[in-house]
């Protein structure tokens, strides 16, 4: 809104200082710093407003130290988080945007879900909260929207190789100069890492079989994107398990994808890089900011001991968003490496929920591979505290987000 409004201004009355808002980079900062102030302002006030209505987690005796002290600590904080990202957003990104727009739908979307699920869990009294398949079918919705918007709206294109000679482009003569103009084009293209000529069409998974099949090409796409939201989102709510973990990866990984929003959508970033230059997917290098912005902002009061946990409303909706912009800037494929904390989690609570079931048909008896599942409660049964877990998780997630960075030029 800001925005247009200070466009406005910068055109018909040259307004001082109007036209910084046109500039991708101050928006971005503004967006930052705004939602770091939200969520630690108004987060204070959200939390004593939980606590009044005793929104309080409810912990199982799980054996774990200091678990008993976390029992009645208000959960349902992913509010501030869903908050602190869109009210920047609505403030300072540009609302016709549609990269914006499906990021909006995106965090309102999952938010909802994970209300419900929390709701449900302090309300209703049912430790299982909202049933998974429910929560299953909400993920596919999302992955079907996002995955037929992306695929069918004209202004979800790519450019490639925007200096580069193609059949496709075209030369555009003047008085002075030629120049080579790459148009823009729907393509199915994403990126693949460590590989020479980095791209793959979605295209190829079907077409080897008959090349008619292209014409679905898009199926396959949906199908594709419909595991992967449902894949992050689930991922982020099994490492949302102890404080400061979720919100602290999930930063970082944000973090990264914004530089991948950032080249991606700069011409001359993405033709030095020799990677794919999407118009108008630097936008959401806005929305990123906002968010990475709510979630260090949610750590003051997340952090060991924490005074507040996120609760299902905000970790199903981190793996969505994070889910979608790594679909949006094609670095999908990246996921298994920059999302490598909640991939392990995830591999973690199915390679003991597997081993336990086989063992038990076979021996009579259930057998454990990790003292518990996800993966930092069997560090918690080692004897490390929660605070070191979370720090050394941290630090493995920034090796992985520079691995992933370096990828852009090792191939």
């Amino acid at each position: 809104m800001l925005y247009y409004l200070f466009e406005y201004l910068e055109k018909e009355f040259q307004f001082p200082g109007a036209s910084l808002f046109g500039y991708l980079s101050f928006r971005a900062a503004v967006a930052m710093v705004l939602s770091l102030l939200i969520s630690m302002i108004y987060g204070r006030r959200i939390i004593n407003f939980l606590r009044n209505k005793q929104v309080g987690e409810i912990v199982r005796d799980l054996g774990l130290e200091g678990q008993k002290e976390k029992s009645g600590t208000p959960t349902m904080g992913g509010v501030i988080i869903i908050l602190a990202t869109l009210i920047p957003v609505l403030l300072l990104a540009k609302l016709d945007n549609i990269y914006i727009i499906l990021l909006i739908v995106t965090t309102v979307w999952m938010g909802i879900i994970g209300f419900i699920d929390d709701y449900i869990k302090k309300f209703k009294n049912d430790k299982e909260g909202l049933k998974g398949r429910f929560k299953i079918l909400g993920q596919v919705g999302l992955g079907i929207i996002v995955g037929t918007t992306l695929y069918f709206h004209q202004d979800v294109t790519i450019k490639e190789g925007p200096f580069q000679v193609a059949q496709h482009e075209v030369v555009v003569s003047s008085a002075s100069q030629e120049k080579i103009v790459n148009p823009e084009i729907k393509s199915l293209t994403t990126t693949i890492p460590f590989v020479k000529g980095n791209e793959f069409d979605y295209a190829d998974l079907i077409t080897w079989i008959n090349p008619n099949l292209e014409k679905y090409a898009w199926i396959v796409f949906i199908l594709v994107v419909i595991f992967i939201i449902t894949a992050v989102s689930n991922g982020a709510n099994l490492t949302d398990g102890i404080d400061g973990l979720a919100a602290g990866t999930s930063a970082i990984i944000v973090l990264t994808l914004g530089v991948f929003s950032w080249v991606s959508g700069h011409i001359v970033f993405s033709d030095y890089l020799d990677i794919m230059f999407i118009p108008r997917v630097e936008e959401i290098t806005i929305f990123i900011a906002a968010f990475v912005g709510a979630l260090i902002g949610f750590l003051w009061y997340n952090s060991y001991p924490a005074q507040v946990f996120m609760g299902d409303t905000g970790s199903l909706t981190i793996g969505g968003i994070i889910a979608v912009i790594a679909i949006a800037v094609r670095k999908e494929w990246l996921i298994p490496l920059l999302c490598g904390i909640f991939f392990v989690e995830t591999l973690s609570v199915m390679m003991q929920v597997s081993w336990f079931k086989y063992t038990r048909k076979k021996y009579g008896e259930g057998r454990r591979i990790f003292k518990m599942s996800p993966l930092h409660h069997h560090f918690q049964k080692s004897g490390y505290h929660e605070s070191k877990i979370v720090t050394r998780f941290w630090i493995v997630g920034v090796l992985l987000a520079i691995i992933t960075i370096v990828t852009l030029k090792i191939r």
